[in-house]
C-alpha cells in the first residue's frame, strides 16, 4: 500500500482552478502550501490555514520550499493560461509554461517529491479531433502556442521524471468553468458573459458561433485531481464531459442561467482558435472514478449565482 499524501504544494493556487484545489485539499486534512506571483491569481483567495508563499516559478527557489515544506506532492497549476496571449506573445508563454515547468521537475527531483499532478490541457493539444471525440491515444496536433507548450511541459515532465521514483500524473483539461473564474483562457467567456449580462451590458460572439467546445465544472477538476494525487494514477487523463456545445448555444445557456433574454452580436473569428475540442472520457471513469459529472445547465447556475453574490460584495 502506498503512503497517503499529506504535504501538498499547489502552484498557481491563488488562481481560479488553483484556490479551489487549495480548500479541497485542506478539507481532506492534508497540510497545503501554495505558491503563487500574483500576477493573474488573488491572495485573497486562498484559504486561511494555508501557507502562501510569493514567486515566479520561473525565478523562486522551488526545491528550498519543498524541503523546508516537506512536500511530497506537486498540483502544478501556476501557468499562463490565455491562448490568445500565446499567439500575440509565444516566447512569455514558453517562458512560463515550459521553462517553468521544467524548473518545477527539476525542483521535484532535488527535493524527493513523490509526485507531479499537471494542469495540462486536453482542449488545446490535441487539435479539432479526429472523429468524434479525441482520447489520450489521440495524435496531439495543438494550434497555438499554448497548446505546444502545454505538450512540451507534458514531455519535459515524463522525460525527467523517467527512472526515477518520481510520478507524473498529467490532466488533460477540457475547458473549465465555474465560480472564481475571470475573463482569462477560453472558458473564461463564460466569467466575461455572465458580468455583462447582470450588469445589463451586451456580449460578443465571435465567428460563426458553430465552434465546439466541452466545458467541464471545476468542481469535477478539483475531484480528478484529488484522485490522482490519491491513487497515484500515473501517466495522462482526460478531464473533460465527453459532450460538445457550440458557442452560439452556450451564450443561449449562459443568458439562461443569469435571467436575461438578450441575443449576442458577432465579431470576427479570433486568431489560434480551434474549431472543435470535444475529450473522450471513458478512462477518467475508471482510472479516477470520475462520474456523476455536473450538468452543464447545473454548473452555469452556480457560477450565476457566485457572480451575483460577488458582485453585490463589489
Amino acid at each position: 500500500m502506498m503512503p497517503e499524501t499529506r504535504s501538498v504544494l499547489v502552484t498557481g493556487g491563488a488562481g481560479f482552478i488553483g484556490s479551489h484545489l487549495a480548500d479541497a485539499f485542506l478539507a481532506e486534512g492534508k497540510r497545503v502550501v501554495v505558491l503563487d506571483d500574483l500576477s493573474t491569481g488573488q491572495a485573497s483567495r486562498v484559504p486561511g490555514g494555508v501557507r502562501f508563499v510569493e514567486g515566479d516559478i520561473r525565478t523562486f527557489d522551488i526545491a528550498g520550499l519543498l524541503r523546508a515544506e516537506k512536500i511530497d506532492t506537486i498540483v502544478h497549476h501556476a501557468a499562463q493560461i490565455d491562448v490568445r496571449k500565446s499567439v500575440e506573445d509565444p516566447v512569455f508563454d514558453a517562458e512560463v509554461n515550459v521553462l517553468g515547468t521544467i524548473r518545477i521537475a527539476k525542483a521535484a527531483l532535488e527535493a524527493g517529491a513523490r509526485q507531479i499532478v499537471f494542469a495540462s490541457s486536453g482542449g488545446a493539444i490535441y487539435g479539432d479531433p479526429e472523429g468524434f471525440a479525441a482520447d489520450e491515444r489521440h495524435a496531439t496536433n495543438p494550434v497555438s502556442p499554448y497548446g505546444v507548450a502545454k505538450l512540451a511541459g507534458e514531455k519535459y515532465l515524463f522525460g525527467l521524471a523517467h527512472g526515477t521514483p518520481l510520478l507524473v500524473t498529467a490532466l488533460r483539461y477540457a475547458n473549465v468553468y465555474g465560480p472564481r473564474q475571470d475573463g482569462r483562457g477560453e472558458a473564461g467567456v463564460i466569467g466575461i458573459w455572465m458580468k455583462k449580462l447582470l450588469a445589463g451590458e451586451g456580449c460578443l460572439v465571435n465567428g460563426d458561433g458553430t465552434q465546439s467546445r466541452d466545458f467541464v465544472f471545476v468542481g469535477d477538476v478539483v475531484r480528478a485531481n484529488l484522485a490522482a494525487a490519491q491513487r497515484r494514477v500515473g501517466g495522462i487523463v482526460n478531464v473533460g464531459t465527453g459532450a460538445e456545445t457550440s458557442v452560439t448555444a452556450l451564450y443561449e445557456l449562459v443568458a439562461a442561467a443569469c435571467g436575461v433574454s438578450k441575443a449576442a452580436a458577432r465579431g470576427p473569428a479570433m486568431p489560434g482558435e480551434q474549431k472543435r475540442s470535444v475529450l473522450d472520457v471513458t478512462k477518467s471513469r475508471t482510472a479516477l472514478g470520475l462520474t456523476d459529472l455536473v450538468p452543464l445547465p447545473e454548473g452555469l447556475s452556480r457560477t450565476a449565482a457566485w457572480f451575483r453574490e460577488a458582485s453585490s460584495r463589489a
